[in-house]
This record gives structure tokens, sequence and C-alpha cells, in this order.
């Protein structure tokens, strides 16, 4: 078993508009099924990303405090603190805070290879969260790149179905 430096690990803001925090707190390289753990937080009423769908992992979130809404394709649920949520490769999914409090997840990542694309994706976003062209175009190849397809015109029908401010 290895043992991934601390240097390699990373906490960053992430997701729409910088809201979701993201902590790599198990790398890939730490055991031999390549599996990742994020640590993830998410302020009240707030949307972590458009609908999207991974090709390549599946995602299972444990909930440690608050809770968590879900969609994944037409099913919407909601999971809370000891509960575990499954959102499936190829399945187009999202997911929000829709408490009052703040959310606090454990997200495993299998395969964890995807675990980097939080640092790689902070790391695009100017501090200012102004999105030009060029930014676009650089998250697009990013997308590409961990076979993510996005769906950003979902964002503000999510933000209204759910009673979302952010």
């Amino acid at each position: 078993m290895s043992e991934t430096d601390d240097a390699d690990r990373y906490a960053v803001e992430a997701g729409l508009d910088g809201n979701l925090g993201a902590a790599l707190r198990v790398a890939p390289a730490d055991s031999e099924s390549g599996v990742a753990v994020v640590e993830h937080t998410l302020p009240p009423e707030t949307l972590a990303a458009p609908l999207h769908r991974h090709e390549n992992e599946d995602e299972i979130s444990y909930i440690l405090e608050g809770r968590m809404g879900i969609q994944a394709d037409d099913s919407v649920r909601t999971v809370t603190a000891g509960e575990f949520a499954v959102k499936e490769r190829e399945r187009w999914h999202t997911f929000w805070n829709p408490d009052t409090e703040p959310l606090r997840f454990l997200e495993i990542v299998a395969p964890g290879e995807f675990a980097s694309y939080f640092e790689e994706m902070a790391a695009l976003v100017p501090e200012d969260g102004d999105l030009d062209a060029e930014v676009r175009r650089e998250i697009a190849e990013l997308n590409e790149t961990y076979d993510l397809a996005v769906k950003p015109d979902s964002v503000p029908d999510l933000r209204e179905r759910h009673g979302l401010d952010g």
C-alpha cells in the first residue's frame, strides 16, 4: 500500500459559483483499488452542479451532516446524515443542499482518477468567478478530458424547482 504525500492533497472551492468545498482525503494512489475519497461541503439552499453525467466513474456519497437532495434522471430524493446515495455512471444527475444548515459529506469516487477534477476546475475559474469565453473553453476541454457531459442550461430550472438561492 502506498500513501500519498500531504503535498499531493488539495482543499479547494469548486462547483457552481465556487460553492462546493472539496478536500481530497484518500487519493487513488493510496490503495491498489484506485478509489478516491473527497470530503465536500455545500452551503444551505445551494445547487452544487448542473445536470451532468460521468462516463467512467460511480460516485457514492455518505452524508456526515445535513441533507442532500439528489436528482438522477427523473428520480428525485433526499438523503440525510448517516445515509448513502449512489450516483451511477452514465446517468444524468445533480445534487443540492435543501436545508438552512450546511451539508457535509464524503464522496467515494470509483475509479478515483476523477477526484483530480475538482482541483483542476478550481484552478481554471478566476477569483471573481468571471467565466469569459477562454475560461469556458478550458472548462469544456477539462470536461472532455474526464468524459464528463454537462447541461449548463439546467441550472435555472433546477434552482427554481428546488427552491434554491445559490
